[in-house]
């Protein structure tokens, strides 16, 4: 019917371990996370997905399977997208990464080198229906996971949600963006329980109903009954002030976080060396500091609270927050995320 693809939901849940082992009543149920369960990410799923991947292929033109699969490791995700299986899976070792340079290098690394042996590409993401926005896990401290009730600190978890959002774009493979994060939506994290819709805030197991504050319909317009998300109204309700927010609100507007996707994307889309490939070329930077080359690209990322010297390695493409050019060197303040070209312009 002309879909390009399917995203197949929990797809490392359609098989069970052997003889229904039970989980035990002293184990919590839990529906997200990377928790071994005999439930999920069982051998046998592989079948199914070999099977379907046949069924695909015997149609005409290009169409892709990506699997929502919450596995221990991103090396088990990697068996997702072996060649006769599913073409891309996300990369939930990624989103549940902490604003943290060590941390997320290691995870790229190993991203990096599952993905290569299977010839897939690699997936990176940092929000999405079941987990709270980053604008607002980067908000508070490190160690909350990435299921939050607390609004935190909503400068801070912005500015480093806008420079997590263009260290993304910069790396080797296919980046998801989940709709709102281009406005730098923070999670609701303040709703009645009386309007919550999250079934498993009903079902009173699991997942507390946390989901309903990432699912709070986006603001389009300044103004309206619900700030142009439709003639029905909001399904969940939008907080006040929201329309500031909004895309009519951020369109055009030099530095906002709307405009800032815009143009990262544009030239991601330019530059031939943003997106493909499968490898970055690590630099040498201070403590807290991700540098890397991507051909005639480089990225630097301050994931520190202090401004960081760097040199400057071209001409400024696009960055987060405002950067400091004195002769060779450039002063990346906390919390930015810098792309540089070192492309000999005429």
């Amino acid at each position: 019917m002309g879909v390009d693809g399917f995203r197949i939901d929990v797809a490392h849940g359609l098989v069970k371990a052997d003889g229904l082992p039970d989980l035990g009543s002293h184990d919590q149920v839990k529906l997200l996370g990377n928790d071994v369960m005999p439930f999920f990410d069982q051998e046998g799923v592989h079948e199914i997905y070999r099977q379907w991947r046949l069924v695909l292929d015997e149609y005409a033109g290009e169409r892709i399977f990506v699997a929502e699969a919450w596995t221990p490791t991103i090396e088990r995700t990697a068996h997702y997208v072996r060649p006769d299986e599913l073409h891309q899976a996300f990369n939930f070792q990624y989103l549940s990464t902490h604003w943290d340079a060590e941390e997320m290098r290691e995870v790229i690394d190993r991203t990096l080198e599952a993905m290569r042996p299977v010839g897939a590409p690699a997936t990176w993401v940092l929000s999405n229906h079941d987990v709270t926005r980053h604008a607002t896990r980067f908000a508070n401290p490190p160690g909350l996971g990435t299921q939050i009730r607390l609004a935190g600190d909503r400068e801070l978890g912005l500015r480093r949600a806008r420079a997590a959002s263009l260290l993304m774009l910069a790396l080797p493979g296919s980046a998801y963006v989940y709709q709102g994060e281009e406005l730098g939506l923070p999670d609701v994290v303040d709703l009645p329980d009386e309007v919550r819709q999250d079934p498993a805030y009903f079902r009173g197991a699991g997942q507390d109903g946390f989901r309903d504050g990432c699912r709070v319909p986006i603001p389009w317009t300044r103004a309206g009954s619900s700030y142009g998300f439709g003639d029905g109204g909001s399904w969940l309700p939008q907080p006040e002030g929201w329309g500031e927010l909004s895309v009519e609100a951020q369109t055009g507007v030099p530095g906002s976080t709307l405009e800032l996707y815009r143009t990262a994307l544009a030239v991601r889309r330019e530059q031939p060396d943003l997106g493909a490939g499968t490898s970055v070329e690590w630099l040498r930077a201070p403590e807290g500091v991700l540098a890397f080359r991507r051909g005639e690209v480089v990225c630097v990322a301050n994931t520190t609270g202090e401004s960081v010297a760097m040199p400057a390695y071209g001409r400024v493409l696009v960055a987060s927050g405002e950067i400091v050019l004195v002769d060779d060197e450039a002063k990346v303040p906390a919390d930015t995320t810098v792309w540089w070209t070192t492309a000999v312009t005429a």
